[in-house]
C-alpha cells in the first residue's frame, strides 16, 4: 500500500472518528489521548500505531527526541498546563518535537490540538485558512520561538466546533500539509 493510500484510508477513519463522536469520548491533552488518537487513525495500517517508538527519527535535518528519552519527555509534555491559548501552543510544540511514532504523528496531533482547545477555548483551527507553507515554516522555527505559531493558529480560530464543514474540510488541509495529494 502506498503513502497515498494509507493517507487517504487515514481520513476516512478520522472522519469517522469526528462522525462517531468517539474523538470526544478521547482523554484530552494527554499522552493516552493522543496514542488513542493515533491508533484509530492508522491501526488498519502500521503494527506501531499508538505504540511509542523506540528508534530515533529526524524530518527534514531536524532531530526528534531522542527514543531513550521520550518516555520521560512525554510524561513532563502531559503536565503542560493547557488552560490559555499560549500554554496549549507551547504543550502542542513540545509534543511536536517529541514526536512520539514512526509516521502519522502531524495528522494525529493536530486532532490533539483542536481537542485541547474546544475544551479550554471552546474554539478549534480551521485549517482551511492556514496554507501548507506558512504552517510548514510556522512549525518549523517553533522550536525556537513560537509566536509565528502562535498567530498563524489564533487567526484561524473559529468556535464552530461542531461543524461538520470545518471538521472536515479541516481533516483534509491537516493531511495535505504532509504532502497528501487527493488523486
Amino acid at each position: 500500500m502506498t503513502r497515498n493510500e494509507i493517507d487517504r484510508l487515514s481520513i476516512e477513519k478520522a472522519k469517522e472518528l469526528f462522525a462517531s463522536g468517539k474523538v470526544y469520548k478521547l482523554e484530552v491533552g494527554t499522552t493516552a489521548g493522543l496514542k488513542a488518537i493515533h491508533r484509530a487513525l492508522f491501526d488498519c495500517f502500521y503494527p506501531f500505531a499508538g505504540e511509542i517508538r523506540k528508534l530515533n527519527i529526524s524530518k527534514g535535518g531536524f532531530r526528534f527526541a531522542n527514543s531513550l528519552y521520550l518516555i520521560p519527555a512525554l510524561d513532563a509534555i502531559e503536565k503542560m498546563p493547557e488552560t490559555t491559548f499560549e500554554q496549549i501552543i507551547a504543550k502542542y510544540v513540545e509534543m511536536n518535537i517529541a514526536h512520539p511514532y514512526m509516521e502519522g504523528n502531524g495528522s494525529a496531533t493536530r486532532i490533539w490540538l483542536d481537542m485541547m482547545l474546544r475544551r479550554a477555548l471552546g474554539k478549534v483551527v480551521d485549517w482551511r485558512k492556514i496554507t501548507r507553507e506558512a504552517y510548514m515554516q510556522a512549525m518549523g522555527r517553533s522550536p525556537i520561538n513560537d509566536l509565528e505559531l502562535r498567530v498563524l493558529l489564533h487567526d484561524a480560530l473559529t468556535s464552530q466546533t461542531d461543524d461538520r464543514d470545518v471538521i472536515f474540510h479541516g481533516i483534509d488541509q491537516s493531511y495535505y500539509y504532509e504532502g497528501y495529494e487527493p488523486q
